[in-house]
């Protein structure tokens, strides 16, 4: 009878299974999720958290929220604005001529050799509580003189009893920059500084005597050391002296570059036995955000915990027009962060990471291809709505344009589509019309591309919207919007060139155009099978030259490529970082540069010598439309699309706006977990059929042999 009374204690258990406090489902420890905690994923183990170092956007997603450069970008205002975070304001450069003499605001570039840049640093800043900055009964620091004895049983950052903490001041900004100069820290800024920051070069060519030296020694040969360009004025003010005019300096401001790092704490990472123990600031970074990294477990998870010293920033104010209708605005004025923590766990694939936001335990998400069936509907206009699934839950969809760019690029030293001659012009204008972006965006993206009309994305300062803003060689305004010309004024425009119905009149020959093609895999067969098709409508052959990456980039070197596709991110919201890609200096055959079409139109080049010294304005925008219109009669690009960033966000996270330029926003975050808790429930509730149905099948099982045992013993008794 015993087998009779556990099926019986599981039929009473099984009503109450679903009585507990979590779902069944929650990956999370009881009770957690009513806490004031964001939660979200990751897939790659950041690999550098020393602002010297970190350029990639995975490992901003972290450090960003932990240090504080100069400067950030205004979360709601567009085109992106610079705005003060630890400095009090965004300076503004004074020009000095050769004899030290100070010029006029107006002054010429040619007659400016250096600009000083005099940043005040935001007073009461402090930094996170960290064992570097403890100090013992004397004042002398606690930690900095450790020894193996020590370090017995320290395993952690956490493990170190104690913590202390000091004021953010100039010096902190000083120490840094000097460490993107040290050339064992093989910072990836350090070339481009050293074409701007006056005594760059020259320190770090110094710095190279102390590679050897051990790392404590190293620490302090960058405390001594001096850069020219870089002066402590008073504990609060540093200035910083740039070779020049280069207006684009303060975008490197807002970089976590230049996020300040006080000597305290590389010297106490520097000490013997902190390496093997992997306590170092590539894995504990020191800051003054409103968040520190309290955990990293990067096989597992990432925890930003709330800076108890932070100094209190507020939510912004401004906004563009409807922002405050759309809600954007209503924590304005308040202080900053609004969560108290941020749980990232790591997810690799994409199926369990989207599993887990449906079932609401991920705040937001990206969409993937596999997911976007499931989560977007593309409607006849093109735009994007969500599906009635996620309607029902209250999801939002996010759209945003990127700042970047993927193209068709032409390259301009080829003797057939290159050149500067009207009928290389209308050739490659031709192919411009055939070639359907809008159909490659629907069908390769998902719908997640804006038509780029030229080289500059929204955003950006001197993009355009509207009518003023079109390539008016492919496009015609109508009915409000662009509207690509037809295939008819193509073909035309090849007769024009010398090749109607896609055959060279002097020879005869059907035109043949080579496109240098990025393909290792089968995925790639229909992309490529649709740009030859493309090309079919204007009769030239598309010979498609597959290759991998790295062979690639040898033939964009070499300029031996006919037609290409590529792209480019912005590393910064001005016109100069996009425009750059078209100047002739800048070509890659012959200069190394990033010009990978070899365009090289001296008109051009001109203006692009006065535009990137100028001040956002008119003047400079009447600059930058003129390029604008060089370029798009020349045509060495087939300007593409812009992305689109999609993102998803659950009704009970606030303040998502997305911001392409920003990597600091988890402090604008806000999250409500009492309705998150609420729809957990609701929406993961415990699924007990298969239980009954395993609870059925055993008694079905069992109770015919309980039955003959009991017949049997009654039988014996008898």
């Amino acid at each position: 009878m015993r087998v009779g009374a556990a099926l019986l204690a599981l039929s009473l258990a099984l009503p109450l299974a679903g009585c507990g406090k979590a779902p069944w489902n929650d990956p999370y420890p009881a009770g957690e999720g009513l806490t004031n905690t964001l939660y979200a994923s990751f897939s790659e183990r950041p690999k550098h958290l020393d602002p010297v170092r970190s350029y990639s956007a995975d490992e901003y997603a972290f450090l960003a929220q932990v240090y504080e450069p100069p400067l950030q970008y205004q979360l709601l205002l567009r085109p992106y604005q610079l705005a003060p975070l630890s400095a009090t304001q965004v300076p503004v450069a004074h020009f000095i001529d050769a004899q030290g003499q100070a010029l006029p605001d107006t002054a010429p570039a040619g007659q400016i050799a250096y600009s000083d840049y005099l940043i005040h640093v935001r007073p009461g800043v402090r930094f996170q509580p960290h064992p570097a900055f403890a100090r013992d009964g004397s004042g002398a620091p606690r930690y900095h003189r450790l020894t193996a004895s020590d370090l017995r049983g320290i395993n952690r950052l956490a493990d170190f009893p104690d913590t202390g903490t000091r004021e953010l001041t100039a010096a902190d900004f000083a120490h840094q920059i000097k460490r993107l100069a040290a050339p064992w820290l093989h910072s990836p800024i350090a070339g481009v500084m050293q074409e701007h920051i006056l005594g760059f070069r020259e320190l770090g060519e110094r710095l190279a005597a102390a590679d050897t030296l051990d790392p404590v020694a190293r620490v302090q040969a960058l405390r001594e050391a001096r850069l020219d360009g870089v002066e402590v004025v008073d504990p609060l003010t540093l200035r910083i002296r740039v070779i020049g005019k280069y207006p684009q300096f303060v975008y490197w401001l807002a970089m976590p570059f230049f996020a300040p790092m006080p000597w305290e704490a590389e010297l106490f990472y520097a000490q013997p036995g902190m390496q093997e123990r992997n306590i170092v600031l590539d894995w504990y970074p020191v800051g003054t955000g409103p968040f520190m990294l309290t955990e990293n477990n990067p096989n597992l998870r990432m925890v930003l915990s709330r800076n108890p010293n932070f100094w209190g920033e507020t939510f912004p104010t401004q906004g563009m027009p409807g922002d405050a209708a759309a809600g954007l605005l209503k924590d304005a004025g308040r202080p900053m962060p609004f969560v108290d923590r941020a749980i990232y766990s790591l997810e690799k694939e994409d199926i369990p990471r989207w599993n887990k936001f449906v079932q609401g335990y991920y705040d937001s998400s990206g969409i993937s291809s596999d997911a976007f069936d499931q989560a977007v509907r593309i409607g006849g206009d093109g735009g994007p709505s969500l599906t009635d699934e996620m309607k029902s839950r209250g999801i939002a969809l996010l759209t945003s344009v990127e700042t970047s760019i993927s193209y068709l690029g032409f390259n301009m030293l080829d003797p057939v589509v290159g050149g500067y001659t009207e009928q290389a012009r209308l050739l490659r204008r031709a192919i411009s019309i055939a070639v359907d972006y809008e159909e490659f965006v629907s069908i390769f993206a998902n719908g997640r591309g804006l038509i780029a009309q030229g080289p500059l994305p929204p955003g950006i300062s001197g993009y355009r919207e509207g009518e003023g803003g079109i390539n008016p060689y492919v496009y015609q305004w109508q009915d409000g919007r662009p509207v690509r010309r037809g295939i008819e004024e193509a073909r035309a425009l090849m007769a024009q060139a010398g090749y109607p119905g896609g055959r060279d009149a002097k020879t005869g020959r059907a035109l043949s155009i080579n496109y240098e093609a990025v393909a290792t895999g089968p995925d790639d067969k229909s992309r490529l099978a649709w740009m030859r098709k493309q090309f079919d409508k204007l009769g030239i052959e598309l010979v498609i030259r597959s290759t991998d990456y790295n062979r690639f980039q040898e033939k964009m070197q070499n300029g031996t490529g006919q037609v290409y596709m590529w792209g480019w991110n912005a590393d910064y919201p001005d016109p100069e970082n996009f425009l750059f890609l078209l100047y002739g200096p800048n070509s890659k055959a012959e200069h190394q540069g990033e010009n990978a079409s070899n365009y090289d139109n001296p008109e051009f080049n001109a203006l692009f010598d006065r535009m990137k010294y100028m001040e956002d304005g008119p003047a400079r925008q009447a600059v930058v439309d003129q390029m604008m219109a060089i370029a798009r009669r020349d045509a060495p690009w087939l300007w593409g699309f812009y992305p689109k960033g999609f993102s998803l966000h659950h009704q009970w996270l606030f303040n998502a706006n997305p911001n392409k330029m920003a990597n600091n926003t988890l402090k604008y975050r806000r999250v409500d977990p009492v309705l998150r808790d609420r729809l957990r429930r609701e929406w993961n509730p415990p699924i007990l059929w298969p239980l009954w149905g395993l609870l059925g099948l055993g008694l079905v099982l069992v109770l015919p042999a309980l039955w003959m045992v009991r017949r049997r013993e009654r039988s014996t008794a008898l």
